[in-house]
């Protein structure tokens, strides 16, 4: 009897051993996992946001305005967190899903065949019903995405839009499109509730019914005496663990159908084709036009073959009718448009064989639209030069006679606030210049720089603007003839082709449209300051 109990004992001994081993087995596996899976997300976001973010980056304005940047935003921050979901919980869940139920219904099959065949036959009837929700899921997650990118693009353009809405009166208007497009995002979200409600109702049923059905025959075969209470409480502990792995998978369907809609997306916005640049370096600065012809819908064109060009250095000036097609030809020396016809040379070299970086070095664009961001003034200037030192930037902002108001503001750590709202309109396009002046270029672009600013700001930017002429090649886009009157070369634009060219005296003695436009502007510009006497007089 002693030598039975210490047997029984050592067996006990052994049993608790056994058992502890496999908790702690069980609880580092689970450790593991988790690292596993946060290394899997953490990965596949660093990869996609850094892909996502090139891809971004090379796209021309074309393919962004029509992809929407809310779109653009939505697909490369929660479309990647969608699919950081997708790779550290579904997949995991899915490959766990599929071991689990072998593995049991290995080891039941011994202990009673028939409840363990009874078991795994339930199992598969949970991820047929997934599949036949899937159906139905695709076409409901494929709407709420691009009711949700929709939506997001309609909120971002009213924003921007704020301060023409309050003026026109149209904010009510334009709130009220805002709660529709609200409302229908609301009614697709509540239909992937409901759907994912349903589908957990039917793995609910499907789980607990099964594992019901797998208990009552073990209960049966331990009343006939056909298991032991042993080898019964097994199989009831485990009837359950055959369906929760794949419970827990369609608990985890919608993540997938997310995933699978946002990975959609993502691979959309990847395969998107980019401007295609070269490797060569930039070498010069002088400007060569050769029949180029450029449409913006592929029905119309925007320019018509226009030949022109411009040397390394010296001051050049497009200008005409507004609709003419300046800013067009702005944006294709900038490399921002791309599918053009003809040739575009830059020092003797097609625009696109050179290195985008080595392009993007060496050329400046500012416009009306120039931005400036939330940030220190010292922080903006960094953007343009991360080598400027504090003295460059002081000289920069002297030359555009900012230095004053910026000293008396807190100095190069004043903060700029979001859309400048902080400074007037020639403040803004001032400090735009001493930017783009902190890091020499070789080519400059100014795309209607002194539209909507005064007079005193006007003279400083184009007084800065002809100082550039000496070691760089400036080209001014400007609806003010007055501007240009000191450029080597003005082109004047007509339908979208150059219809004069000449210094300011040239087409003045040409009297053809040049002439027109000119002598209109300063009738109109006299007519204007004469009032002004008259007013200050009275």
């Amino acid at each position: 009897n002693i030598a039975m109990q210490n047997n029984r004992i050592d067996i006990y001994i052994i049993v608790g051993v056994v058992l502890i081993l496999v908790l702690f087995l069980r609880f580092f596996l689970t450790l593991y996992n988790n690292k596993l899976k946060a290394n899997i997300g953490e990965k596949v976001k660093v990869d996609l946001r850094a892909n996502t973010y090139n891809k971004i980056v090379q796209l021309n304005s074309k393919a962004i305005n029509k992809e929407g940047m809310a779109g653009l935003s939505q697909i490369s921050m929660e479309g990647i967190e969608q699919l950081d979901l997708y790779y550290s919980q579904y997949l995991p869940q899915l490959f766990y899903s599929m071991i689990t139920p072998i593995i049991l219904f290995m080891i039941s099959v011994f202990i009673d065949y028939k409840v363990a065949l009874v078991l795994v036959a339930c199992v598969p009837l949970i991820p047929i019903s997934i599949i036949a929700v899937s159906k139905y899921a695709k076409k409901i997650f494929s709407k709420y995405w691009s009711k949700y990118t929709s939506m997001g693009d309609m909120f971002l353009d009213g924003l921007n839009g704020l301060k023409d809405l309050k003026i026109f009166r149209a904010d009510k208007l334009y709130h009220n499109k805002m709660n529709c497009s609200a409302e229908e995002f609301r009614k697709i979200t509540m239909k992937v509730l409901v759907m994912q409600l349903f589908s957990t109702t039917i793995m609910d049923i499907i789980a607990y019914g099964g594992a019901g059905v797998g208990i009552s025959l073990t209960i049966v075969d331990m009343v006939r005496g056909d298991l032991s209470i042993v080898k019964g409480l097994f199989l009831i502990l485990i009837a359950v663990e055959f369906f929760l792995p794949l419970r827990a998978l369609g608990s985890a369907f919608h993540i997938a159908m997310n995933g699978a809609v946002a990975g959609k997306k993502i691979v959309k916005l990847l395969g998107l084709e980019a401007d295609k640049w070269g490797n060569e370096k930039f070498k010069d600065s002088d400007i060569v036009f050769e029949n180029v012809s450029f449409s913006y819908d592929e029905k119309k064109n925007v320019l018509n073959k226009n030949f022109f060009s411009t040397n390394k250095t010296g001051f050049y000036s497009i200008v005409g009718l507004s609709g003419s097609g300046k800013s067009t030809i702005a944006k294709l020396i900038s490399g921002d448009l791309y599918n053009y016809s003809g040739k575009i040379m830059i020092g003797g070299v097609e625009q696109h064989s050179m290195s985008l970086e080595d392009f993007r070095d060496n050329i400046a664009v500012i416009s009306a639209n120039t931005y400036l961001f939330n940030d220190t003034v010292k922080n903006n200037f960094l953007l343009s030069d991360k080598n400027a030192t504090d003295r460059d930037m002081w000289e920069a902002l002297a030359k555009v006679n900012l230095d004053k108001f910026i000293k008396e503001n807190g100095g190069l750590d004043k903060l700029i606030n979001e859309d400048s709202t902080n400074l007037s309109g020639g403040q803004k396009q001032r400090l735009c210049l001493a930017i783009n002046l902190v890091k020499k270029k070789r080519i400059y672009i100014f795309d209607e720089v002194t539209s909507n600013i005064d007079s005193d700001s006007e003279k400083i930017i184009v007084d800065n603007i002809i100082k550039l002429k000496e070691n760089s090649n400036v080209v001014m886009i400007s609806h003010r003839l007055e501007n240009v009157v000191k450029s080597d070369t003005i082109y004047y634009l007509m339908n979208g082709s150059i219809v004069e060219k000449g210094t300011h005296y040239d087409l003045m003695n040409l009297k053809g449209k040049y002439f027109e436009l000119y002598s209109l502007q300063k009738q109109l510009e006299n007519s204007y300051k004469k009032e002004c006497d008259y007013e200050k007089a009275e």
